[in-house]
C-alpha cells in the first residue's frame, strides 16, 4: 500500500509539473488571447508547438485580425503557416481591404500570397496597389534604354517616354501576367502607334493619339493589373531613319555594280588575251609557212620550172615593191593627236 501510495503522488507530481510548464509556456497567451475576445485554447497551442509552429505568432496574428473586426480561426492560420505562407502579411492585407471596401476573403488572400512567393512581391503590396494605384515608367530601368524608339511613315524617327498608370486587379492576380507583360504591351502599343503615323510631326502634334490607340487595345486583359492612364512623359526626335536606310541601300547597290563591272573587265582581259594567243598563234603559222618558200624555190630550180632570170625579176619586183611602200609612207601626212 505504500508503494502504492508513493506510485500516485510520482504521477501526481509529473502531471502537476507538466502542467506547470504548460502554464508557464502559454498562460501568458492564453490569457492575452482571452483578454482580447480572440481565445484560443491551450491544447491547440501545446499542438502547434508540437508542430513546430510559432505560437506567439498565430496568436498575435489572431488577435490582430479580431480586434479589426474580422474573425479568422487559428487553425486557418496555422495551415497556411505550414503551407510556406506569411501569415503577418495575410493579416494585414485583409485588414486593408476590409477598410478600403474591397472584397477580398481569406483564401484569396492566402492563394495571393502563396502566388507571390518569391517573385518579390507580397499579398500586402498587391493590396495596397489595388487602393494606391501605381505608377510605371515605359521602358523600365531594368530594360536597358530610356525610350521607346519607333519610325514613322516618312522615315524619321521618334523617341518616346510613357508612365503607365495601373492598380492591382485582385480577382486575376493569381495566375495573371505581371509588371513586364504590361511594359511590353505599352512598348509595342507605342511602336505601332507611331509607325502608322503619317509624319513625324503628327506624333509631335498629338502625342495624346499614342495613349488613346494603346488604351483601346485593353492591353491589361490577362493581367494582374488594370490599365488607369497611359500618358506620354516625353517626345523627341529620333534619326532619319528613311535616308539612312536609303545610303545604305545605294552603296550596296553601288558595289554590285562595281562588282558586275569587274566580272566583265575581267572577262574582256580573258577574251583580249585569248585573242592575243590566238595571234601569236596564227604568226606562227605565217612564220612556219615563210619558211617553206626558199625550200620551194630551191626545189623549182633543182627541177627546172624557176630560171634565174625569173628569180632575178621576182627580187626586182619585190625591191620595186619596198621602195614604193617606203616613198608612200614619207609622203603620208603625220595623224593629229587628239
Amino acid at each position: 500500500m505504500q508503494s502504492l501510495y508513493l506510485l500516485g503522488v510520482g504521477v501526481l507530481a509529473v502531471i502537476a509539473l507538466v502542467l506547470a510548464i504548460v502554464i508557464f509556456n502559454f498562460f501568458g497567451l492564453w490569457l492575452r488571447a482571452r483578454i482580447a475576445n480572440a481565445p484560443v485554447g491551450i491544447g491547440k497551442m501545446v499542438g502547434m508547438r508540437l508542430r513546430k509552429v510559432p505560437v506567439g505568432l498565430i496568436v498575435d496574428n489572431r488577435i490582430t485580425a479580431v480586434k479589426a473586426g474580422i474573425d479568422i480561426p487559428s487553425d486557418p492560420l496555422e495551415a497556411h503557416y505550414l503551407a510556406g505562407g506569411d501569415v503577418s502579411h495575410v493579416i494585414l492585407a485583409l485588414i486593408a481591404a476590409d477598410k478600403a471596401g474591397i472584397s477580398l476573403d481569406f483564401n484569396r488572400a492566402c492563394a495571393i500570397d502563396l502566388a507571390t512567393k518569391g517573385t518579390g512581391k507580397t499579398v500586402l503590396e498587391a493590396v495596397r496597389t489595388s487602393i494606391n494605384p501605381k505608377i510605371i515608367d515605359v521602358p523600365s530601368a531594368a530594360m536597358g534604354r530610356t525610350t521607346i524608339d519607333g519610325v514613322a511613315k516618312d522615315g524619321i524617327g521618334v523617341k518616346v517616354k510613357a508612365r503607365v498608370t495601373v492598380r492591382s486587379h485582385l480577382d486575376r492576380f493569381v495566375g495573371g501576367a505581371t509588371e513586364e507583360t504590361i511594359i511590353a504591351r505599352v512598348g509595342e502599343g507605342i511602336v505601332t502607334s507611331i509607325g502608322s503615323a503619317d509624319t513625324y510631326k503628327d506624333v509631335l502634334e498629338n502625342p495624346d493619339r499614342i495613349s488613346k490607340l494603346v488604351l483601346h487595345k485593353g492591353l491589361d486583359s490577362g493581367t494582374a493589373f488594370e490599365i488607369l492612364s497611359i500618358d506620354i512623359a516625353d517626345v523627341d526626335i529620333g534619326d532619319n531613319i528613311g535616308a539612312k536606310l536609303q545610303t545604305e541601300q545605294a552603296d550596296a547597290d553601288k558595289r554590285v555594280a562595281q562588282a558586275k563591272a569587274e566580272v566583265r573587265r575581267a572577262a574582256a582581259v580573258a577574251v583580249e588575251q585569248e585573242m592575243r594567243a590566238r595571234t601569236q598563234e596564227m604568226r606562227a603559222k605565217v612564220v612556219e609557212a615563210e619558211s617553206l618558200v626558199p625550200q620551194a624555190m630551191a626545189d623549182a630550180f633543182r627541177s627546172g620550172n624557176l630560171g634565174i632570170m625569173d628569180y632575178v625579176r621576182m627580187k626586182n619586183v619585190q625591191a620595186d615593191t619596198t621602195m614604193r611602200e617606203s616613198i608612200g609612207a614619207a609622203e603620208k601626212p603625220p595623224t593629229e593627236t587628239p
